[in-house]
């Protein structure tokens, strides 16, 4: 199976005579075209006439929806937000990074007044969000953490540390012991890897 050619949707790739048509095509007037843009691949099986199908590169296609749990990076942090790069989405490592926001007042669900973006994040930390908008017209997403398994999941101390939680509010840096301000996400379960 080897990928030939990129196409796009009505392209004719082949006589129904050369290849059968599979997956991503249609037949008419003895032609085999393609029903998708992607890549045209052949296969045949055991000297059997070859199936020609149009497949997705569907990692390029990913984009953050509303509800999707993604991974960032934050880039630049000021009183009224935290700048972010989403370099995941779930489990799935994207090519391109998106920019986006997490806003003051979505920072946490409760006491939201009082919350102040530099004693939640830091630039360099990597944050687990959830995507509550699709943006504004800088195509940044709105991103919040407000829920308890959201917020900061790795944060370098100033000494270069890989910092610990200690509480839903702080990290410790495990060289100083100094503790630091964080929004921290409760590990959920099935992320520890735990052998018994």
């Amino acid at each position: 199976m080897a990928p030939a050619r990129c196409c796009v949707p009505g392209e004719r790739l082949c006589s129904l005579e050369d290849c059968a048509p599979g997956y991503g095509t249609y037949c008419k007037h003895g032609y085999v075209f393609s029903a998708l843009s992607g890549y045209v691949v052949k296969k045949s099986d055991n000297g059997m006439m070859p199936v020609i199908s149009v497949v997705r590169d569907t990692d390029s296609h990913l984009l953050p929806d509303v509800g999707a749990t993604v991974t960032c990076k934050v880039m630049s942090i000021n009183p009224r937000f935290a700048k972010v790069q989403i370099m995941y989405i779930g489990a799935t490592v994207l090519k391109n990074t998106f920019r986006g926001t997490i806003r003051k007042e979505d920072i946490r669900a409760t006491e939201k007044d009082k919350v102040e973006v530099y004693k939640s994040f830091r630039p360099g930390d990597v944050v687990v969000a959830k995507v509550i908008s699709l943006g504004d017209a800088q195509s940044n997403y709105l991103l919040t953490t407000a829920e308890n398994e959201l917020g900061v999941v790795v944060a370098h101390s100033e000494a270069g540390a890989t910092m610990v939680p200690i509480s839903w509010c702080e990290m410790q840096c495990p060289k100083t012991h100094i503790k630091e301000p964080r929004k921290v996400a409760r590990v959920q379960p099935e992320f520890l890897n735990v052998t018994t």
